[in-house]
């Protein structure tokens, strides 16, 4: 083997390990917002979670890792959709947020019924 092919066959074994890390971490991401839903009392449409972020950042132990941003739609009474979001470093679950059906803290609600 030459050098090209050495370094063509290690590309290759890259591009599959970030293949196979990237559908482990979207399972989690799927376990979790799964869970969260269940935790919450609502919906988790479509059993899926969708991509949105792809960035390096350091872990609480000072360690390079992935750090993925997946969002979710849930629902309240299923005729209604919200957005939720997963954040994963490697593949620790670190942020999880299904409170989009929630007015805000400082919002005043008044029934005009």
């Amino acid at each position: 083997m030459n050098l090209a092919e050495i370094a063509a066959l290690l590309a290759l074994g890259g591009v599959a390990w970030f293949w196979l890390d990237s559908l482990k971490a979207r399972e989690a991401g799927v376990l979790a917002a799964r869970r969260a839903c269940a935790r919450e009392g609502v919906q988790f449409l479509d059993e899926t979670v969708v991509g949105r972020g792809l960035r390096l950042a350091r872990d609480e132990r000072g360690h390079m890792v992935l750090r993925r941003a997946y969002e979710f739609e849930y629902s309240l009474t299923g005729n209604d959709r919200h957005h939720g979001s997963v954040v994963l470093e490697g593949r620790e679950v670190t942020l999880v947020d299904v409170s989009a059906h929630r007015p805000p803290a400082s919002a005043v609600v008044v029934d005009l019924r």
